[in-house]
């Protein structure tokens, strides 16, 4: 998530009463923010920096609707990831990008982890490595493209799972499962690559349903 700092409120106000240093103030903040999180959902620099610049078009048309009650940022956010989407959307030449509903039930099914052990290197520690950020960014452009979007508007962006899901057009239950799935499958890919080969340890041979069912509460 991005830490915002506590001058956004004066800095929107001023904006809001015409002030275009302000603005520009914000743009600058959160510019490079927005291009991560659209490059994320796009996948090339080209369309995200599209998303960017339509973003921030769309914060002055509309700058006074903002009434304040969620932070700036996660407003930015929102309307960042529905001018990516709409990129997803033109791409295949559809008025909605066609995010099948996926029962519950269908946890059941989740991806059996096959790499089971601990990291050599503290996470936190990992990181701060520039090669490891880059694993990272691999291993979830990888991704499926509904887990990835799951992700990333939840755990990246750090939307409500109300928001992440309202803005994927799809039930909180689903936004859940695709989430655990795209964590599940992350861990899998980076398990591989920084887990301890000596300390590693036999993979379960069944779920355990009750630990999945907690994960999608």
């Amino acid at each position: 998530m991005i830490e915002k700092a506590d001058d956004d409120g004066e800095l929107v106000r001023r904006a809001k009463a015409g002030d275009f240093t302000a603005f520009e103030a914000l743009v600058s903040k959160y510019e490079r923010p927005i291009y991560s999180l659209a490059r994320r959902i796009v996948g090339n620099a080209e369309d995200a920096e599209d998303v960017v610049q339509e973003t921030f078009t769309s914060v002055v048309e509309h700058l006074a609707q903002f009434r304040e009650e969620a932070s700036f940022y996660t407003w930015l956010s929102r309307i960042a990831s529905n001018n990516a989407l709409k990129v997803l959307r033109k791409r295949r030449g559809l008025a909605t990008v066609p995010f099948e509903e996926e029962e519950i039930s269908n946890a059941r099914g989740l991806p059996r982890p096959e790499f089971i052990a601990p990291w050599a290197r503290d996470p936190l520690d990992a990181g701060k490595d520039p090669s490891i950020r880059s694993m990272v960014e691999k291993a979830l452009g990888e991704l499926d493209e509904k887990y990835r979007l799951a992700f990333v508007l939840r755990d990246i962006q750090g939307l409500s799972t109300v928001d992440a899901a309202t803005t994927l057009g799809i039930t909180e239950g689903n936004l859940k499962v695709r989430l655990l799935r795209a964590r599940l499958q992350l861990r899998e890919r980076l398990t591989r690559a920084l887990g301890d080969e000596a300390a590693r340890v036999a993979a379960p041979a069944d779920h355990d349903e009750t630990r999945i069912d907690d994960e999608l509460r």
